[in-house]
């Protein structure tokens, strides 16, 4: 890995997720996107360009949150590869798809602040290279505004009090030596300057770093989606099933004309988010976020399932990377926010799109200037 992070360097495809700074290769989202999609073809593709996450998301918590100190403490070496980091917020003992139910707390104490909490699917807490940790927890827990209850603060890797537990398998792969750790935060103490941003901004900073992550997972998302059907067409054209090959099913066939068209639309779906966080910043886009968050991951695991079955009992094996990437795309259903949170916030928008025309309607429910009159009817 070092040494493909050497080449990418040397070749200038280094840092070319961060649009709008002065750290990043300067490109949109828009402009990064194709490039997300091919990296997203390979397991280990987007960390060799120093594009994987939590580090991503980290980094970007760092450029726009950030002090200068807090930045060429940590923002630089991540931004140079020589460090990795983790993103400590989601927690077992209450649903976190919900950020306001978080119970762990961050309370002042002179010139620090004291940490208490457990956290899990904490991704790359478990790597050697993990040197930082983002922890995000109740600082003001009777704030009157339950989404100023929250802070973010940094937490190095090696503070006593900071325990990893155990790492937490997905579908039974381990995905070492990144990991997914359940980490134990016991009377941590850290300087009251890593606080991120000012207490009370833990979830704004949440919703700010969200955003990116979620449109470069569905990026990545389409990528996987294409190396699987090339995958299945290349199976099915060489395997022969009951004196006829695999590709001359109707079946088959029906599956990858599918697949293709539902690769096409994510892809545009994403194209068209990434351009409406270029034009018109992330919070504008936060709806096009949502739904590419519910249709990425979906279609991936219909198109891996489909190559998974032309490949039959090869495909649930370790041999092809099918199992694998299913298991990925699968948990990302979960990871940065449900299906059925993002599906509710959808609604919500469409919803309040039409509330004003909603209230003028007649009551049976449809205003009458607007309703077609049959054919041949007087007035």
């Amino acid at each position: 890995m070092e040494e493909l992070k050497r080449h990418a360097r040397a070749d200038g495809l280094w840092n070319l997720w961060l649009p709008e700074s002065e750290y990043g290769a300067g490109l949109t989202n828009l402009e990064y996107a194709p490039l997300c999609e091919i990296m997203g073809r390979s397991v280990i593709g987007p960390e060799a360009f120093n594009c994987s996450a939590p580090d991503t998301g980290n980094m970007e918590v760092l450029a726009r949150y950030g002090t200068e100190a807090q930045k060429r403490e940590w923002l630089v070496p991540l931004l140079e590869g020589r460090i990795r980091s983790a993103f400590a917020m989601t927690e077992p003992g209450v649903a976190s798809s919900d950020a306001t139910n978080i119970e762990s707390r961050i309370e002042r104490r002179g010139d620090e602040y004291v940490l208490n909490g457990r956290k899990w699917w904490t991704s790359g807490a478990g790597d050697p290279r993990c040197t930082i940790l983002i922890f995000m927890g109740k600082s003001d827990p009777t704030h009157a505004d339950r989404h100023r209850r929250q802070s973010m603060i940094l937490v190095p890797r090696d503070t006593p009090g900071v325990t990893v537990l155990r790492q937490l398998p997905v579908f039974g792969y381990d995905d070492a030596p990144h990991g997914h750790s359940e980490v134990s935060f016991e009377n941590v103490r850290v300087p009251a300057s890593n606080m991120l941003l000012g207490e009370g901004r833990g979830f704004e900073i949440a919703q700010g770093r969200l955003g990116p992550g979620r449109i470069h997972h569905c990026m990545r998302l389409i990528g996987a989606s294409e190396r699987a059907l090339e995958a299945l067409c290349r199976r099915a054209s060489a395997r022969t099933s009951f004196g006829r090959l695999l590709s001359e099913q109707g079946v088959t066939r029906a599956r990858i004309a599918d697949a293709r068209i539902m690769i096409d639309q994510v892809r545009l779906l994403v194209l068209h988010a990434a351009w409406k966080m270029d034009v018109a910043g992330n919070k504008a886009a936060q709806n096009e976020i949502a739904m590419i968050k519910v249709v990425a991951p979906n279609v991936a695991c219909q198109v891996l399932d489909w190559a998974i079955q032309v490949f039959g009992a090869a495909g649930v094996s370790d041999d092809f990377g099918l199992a694998y990437a299913y298991a990925s795309a699968r948990t990302l259903r979960l990871a940065d926010g449900p299906d059925e949170v993002h599906r509710n916030q959808i609604a919500k928008f469409e919803l309040g799109r039409h509330a004003e025309a909603a209230s003028n309607e007649s009551p049976a429910g449809l205003r009458t200037e607007s309703m077609p009159r049959p054919p041949g009817h007087g007035a």
